[in-house]
């Protein structure tokens, strides 16, 4: 688990547990020293078929909330594994039974988001099996969220895109509004010559065409990763990773397809030969997997 993930949940964690508990948990709160106040277990559930996700991110919680819980997980508690019949425990809690009520609507907040990115995602890396392309997110995640609706994405078998504006140079079509089509390629050649001067330097550079003719202009430019295919018809895809294989650039410039993407339509883009699909719908369209604590009587 990254520093920047750690750092992330444990700040969203904090602000949590600033919103629900407040000045504290009064219904919890009655319980008291009562025997139902003691110590207790409880299991963390998976009510629904899907993907787990959020094993590195439990204990951070339960760590901001505090109480001294401890979690033990199953074999069924694995980041990406599937729960394909529910219920199925994938964890055990024990502690405060009060300092567990306390913390268990955050705690299933966060892993109920993260399961439920990491299921829509598989469904989409299912959809493309045996394809080449590998399915990639975007940066259509929820504001604060980024690094860990990221990590449910690699949970469920994809493949991170760029984490920010900060760690790889992506030429979109507003960046080179203002310029003749013919004069693309001098426009990225011109930007790209600067990029030597970015410390540390960029992770990779893509650039996006929204026609093939600037696709065809793209294959000539020196230091591209990657051309982002936005928005182009199936023909105009199969079009344009014949152009690059003839040139052999096949090991050297990658392709990714993007805009629209849909689970109705994915296995369809990944058949044309592309590299990559990049699907904001991943993050921005998953739903909640459906996650709950069951008291052990």
């Amino acid at each position: 688990m990254n520093d920047a993930l750690t750092n992330q949940v444990r700040r969203l964690a904090e602000m949590a547990r600033e919103e629900d508990v407040g000045r504290g948990d009064i219904t919890a709160g009655l319980l008291g020293g009562s025997a139902d106040g003691g110590a207790g277990e409880f299991h963390l559930v998976g009510r629904e078929a899907g993907v787990f996700a959020g094993r590195d991110v439990a204990p951070i919680v339960l760590d901001v909330f505090g109480g001294g819980i401890e979690l033990a997980w199953t074999e069924a508690g694995r980041d990406g594994a599937q729960i394909s019949e529910p219920p199925t425990v994938l964890a055990t809690l024990t502690g405060s039974v009060q300092s567990i009520l306390t913390v268990e609507r955050t705690f299933l907040n966060f892993l109920q988001r993260t399961s439920g990115i990491a299921t829509h995602t598989r469904r989409f890396v299912d959809a493309v099996a045996g394809t080449n392309a590998e399915i990639l997110d975007t940066r259509k995640t929820t504001p604060g969220w980024r690094h860990i609706e990221k990590y449910a994405v690699s949970c469920g078998g994809g493949r991170n895109h760029r984490m920010g504006l900060h760690d790889a140079i992506l030429i979109k079509d507003n960046h080179l509004a203002g310029y003749p089509p013919e004069r693309i390629a001098v426009a990225v050649y011109e930007m790209l010559n600067h990029a030597g001067e970015i410390n540390p330097p960029p992770t990779f550079v893509e650039v996006e065409a929204d026609t093939l003719a600037q696709a065809e202009q793209l294959f000539d430019v020196i230091g591209i990763d990657v051309i982002l295919l936005d928005n182009f018809p199936l023909e105009d895809l199969r079009r344009a990773v014949e152009l690059r294989d003839a040139r052999k650039l096949r090991d050297k410039v990658k392709l990714e397809a993007s805009g629209g993407i849909t689970l109705d339509t994915v296995r369809a883009v990944a058949e044309t030969g592309v590299d990559y699909i990049s699907a904001g719908a991943i993050t921005h369209s998953a739903i909640v997997l459906d996650l709950a604590f069951d008291r052990i009587e």
